[in-house]
């Protein structure tokens, strides 16, 4: 009788070694394969044409382009009543969405919902 507890005892404590051991093997793979992806997304970057500016930016590494939104929003201001406020809202919305609409005004639908759904504290849009 004691034998054949003993012998439930260690085929339990067996059973759970391999479902640890198991588990932890999972966990080994699972990092393996995101180092290995990580190794692969750096050499892809690595190969990007450098004429294009492309910066890695936050944990996801999403590529985002580089854009000059001074020179950019100098430009979509230049005809403004008021460029200095233009030229300030411009650059807060150059810098959250990474776009300025092509001309002096309107086509703002070309940068996206991010562009055109800013609005200010009075439900104004904010963007030019």
């Amino acid at each position: 009788m004691l034998r054949q507890l003993c012998a439930k005892l260690i085929i339990k404590n067996i059973a759970a070694m391999a479902v640890r051991v198991l588990l932890a093997l999972g966990v080994l793979l699972l990092c393996l394969a995101e180092v290995s992806s990580d190794l692969k997304t750096e050499q892809d970057i690595t190969n990007v044409d450098e004429e294009a500016s492309l910066l890695v930016r936050g944990g996801n590494r999403r590529l985002m382009q580089e854009i000059d939104c001074g020179g950019l929003c100098k430009q979509r201001c230049s005809l403004h009543s008021r460029p200095n406020r233009c030229n300030r809202a411009c650059g807060t919305c150059c810098l959250r969405c990474k776009c300025v609409p092509p001309g002096t005004s309107g086509n703002r639908e070309v940068c996206g919902t991010c562009y055109t759904g800013m609005t200010t504290h009075g439900n104004v849009t904010k963007c030019p």
